[in-house]
């Protein structure tokens, strides 16, 4: 008897599962037709089966964070750019240190900082383009300190603008971006 209501059980479950996964379509059209909040999003080419790389730049330098922090941030507000807001995220993270355990920072990282920032020229043209790719702005680049080296990430605009009639005006922000970081280290 056990066996029997087991399998009924079973079965049951999965019949519930397929009409679930039935309505699923009529219950989304529903949704879109009945309101204005829901967004379709549609990429404006096919999505690449392989993403080209690397999708971050980085370039590590020899110093401490401090003094490279302090020198991305010049060359950033020297060639037209807006550092908008400044989160100090490996210190924002040191007070889950406990809470975490053996969790916390397996690797070690002495910081972390970021600097949000934007440049008004490059927001507006394209936005005149293709205002969907207004999501990038602001811009980031993030650095992590271990041991006597600074890494300096930024995220590769250019590759989320592909198939975009923004992608020339995008590629030449990420280009201006690669060289202002570059700009401000002493080799």
């Amino acid at each position: 008897m056990k066996f029997n209501l087991l399998k009924n059980l079973k079965n049951f479950a999965f019949i519930e599962v397929v009409i679930i996964l039935l309505l699923i379509p009529v219950i989304t059209v529903q949704a879109e037709t009945s309101s204005t909040e829901i967004t379709t999003i549609v990429p404006a080419k096919p999505i690449p089966k392989k993403v080209p790389k690397p999708l971050v730049y980085e370039k590590i330098i020899r110093g401490g964070m401090d003094k490279i922090y302090r020198q991305v941030f010049t060359a950033l507000e020297n060639n037209g750019y807006y550092v908008i807001f400044e989160p100090n995220i490996g210190k924002s993270l040191s007070n889950f240190a406990t809470r975490w355990g053996d969790d916390y920072n397996k690797n070690k990282l002495d910081s972390i900082r970021s600097m949000v920032f934007c440049n008004g020229w490059y927001a507006n043209q394209v936005s005149n383009i293709d205002p969907k790719l207004l999501a990038l702005c602001p811009l980031n680049i993030t650095l992590y300190g271990k041991g006597k080296k600074t890494h300096v990430l930024f995220v590769l605009p250019s590759k989320i603008a592909v198939g975009s009639k923004a992608y020339k005006i995008v590629k030449e922000l990420e280009d201006d971006v690669i060289r202002t970081i570059l700009s401000s280290f002493k080799y």
